[in-house]
């Protein structure tokens, strides 16, 4: 798959909000241009929080943009490769990435759909790979062993039981491997119990989850 870098795929124009912007101002800006969310700038453009339509909730109309924003705001810099800016949007669960200069700076934005359409392979062609040629690859051929695959929008879902409790980690890092795949959700359990492990967004551990690089 041809690699492709944020800068490439990122809008330009981007609709903005300032600190002191009004959250009745934030909900028409929403509403009229059909997004989900914005970014919030400081006096220098660079970017200090972001709304999204449920910062909004709560008849909240007298707030300003500083006080209803999420911070700090997830960003991404344009020489990020696409792939790795979709695993940061599935991680932390937003439609939607400012990128930023060196310095903090906004210069674009990018979607769901501006990263996500840059993979030219379908669910189903990460699907049969997955589970024609990568499985069969890395799970013994003996003992029990029934696994099932399902992918949406990059991400991969993993369920069954293995024979072999160490083949859990093993498959699921041939996984992450498959170009295409943004995410990876693990509900595979070894016949010694090993079950629940969940990776979603790359490498790392967490509180009560486990992850696989």
């Amino acid at each position: 798959m041809m690699t492709r870098i944020v800068g490439e795929v990122m809008t330009g124009e981007v609709v903005e909000a300032r600190r002191e912007t009004p959250a009745g101002e934030l909900a028409r800006l929403l509403d009229r241009h059909r997004i989900g969310g914005l970014p919030v700038l400081d006096h220098d453009d660079k970017v200090v929080g972001v709304v999204a339509r449920a910062d909004l909730a709560g008849g909240r109309a007298r707030c300003t943009a500083a006080e209803v924003m999420s911070t700090p705001a997830v960003t991404v810099h344009p020489e990020q490769r696409v792939e790795a800016a979709a695993r940061v949007m599935e991680r932390h669960r937003v439609d939607r990435l400012p990128v930023v200069d060196e310095e903090d700076r906004l210069i674009g934005i990018a979607t769901r759909r501006d990263l996500l359409r840059v993979f030219l392979r379908t669910d189903d062609e990460i699907r049969r790979e997955v589970t024609d040629a990568v499985l069969p690859r890395v799970l013994s051929p003996t003992g029990p062993c029934a696994v099932t695959v399902s992918v949406r929008d990059g991400v991969v879902r993993l369920a069954g039981r293995l024979a072999d409790p160490d083949a859990v980690a093993l498959a699921v890092r041939s996984v992450w491997r498959v170009d295409g795949v943004v995410g990876v959700v693990n509900h595979l359990t070894g016949l010694t119990g090993l079950t629940g492990l969940t990776t979603e967004a790359g490498p790392g551990v967490s509180p009560g989850r486990r992850r696989v690089p």
